[in-house]
């Protein structure tokens, strides 16, 4: 029996790890004080965004932060918490823990890891005023494609001044001839 509940512990522990491993960023959060609609609300946002919550017990994240060379983050594994891990887009995890803690004010944002970088809640609100992964990456193309419309542009105003003087010397030869 103690060998079975050793071994559910140990499952436990290696799920949080490969969460860990596999998120971009992650956010603890205190949900005390929440109701089963606001929970259930968070949790369809978050699904929605392809973003992992899950509450476990504070004992077996530690074990797993620990093992994970992260133990700065331990000192925040204090009450209920549960843990977002976000697969995808590291702001996206922020975006929607932040947006949610300013409609849900018992929902208490307490740590982050982004790249292995324990951060605090300061560092996890800019996260979280950071535009989406497509609308960065549709601001870099913008800035790639800028200088090649104005080349086309040069070019195209280079083409219609020579068209313009090849007519004007062909109308003063027809006007000579």
């Amino acid at each position: 029996m103690k060998e079975q509940i050793l071994q559910a512990k140990k499952d436990v522990v290696a799920e949080i790890l490969g969460n860990i491993n596999n998120a971009q960023a992650m956010v603890l959060v205190e949900y005390r004080g929440l109701t089963v609609a606001e929970l259930t609300e968070l949790r369809k946002k978050y699904r929605e965004s392809g973003v992992n919550y899950k509450v476990y017990k504070n004992t077996m994240m530690q074990l797993a932060f620990k093992e994970a060379g992260l133990e700065d983050f331990c000192e925040h594994l204090t009450g209920p918490n549960a843990i977002a891990f976000g697969m995808d887009d590291p702001a996206s995890v922020a975006k929607i823990t932040q947006d949610f803690a300013k409609e849900h004010e018992k929902l208490i944002i307490k740590a982050g890891v982004v790249d292995g970088e324990v951060i605090g809640l300061d560092k996890i609100k800019s996260l979280a005023s950071l535009p989406s992964k497509e609308v960065l990456i549709a601001q870099v193309l913008g800035g790639l494609n800028a200088p090649i419309q104005g080349f086309a542009n040069v070019l195209n105003g280079t083409l219609s001044s020579l068209v313009y003087a090849l007519n004007a010397i062909k109308e003063q030869k027809e006007e000579a001839a």
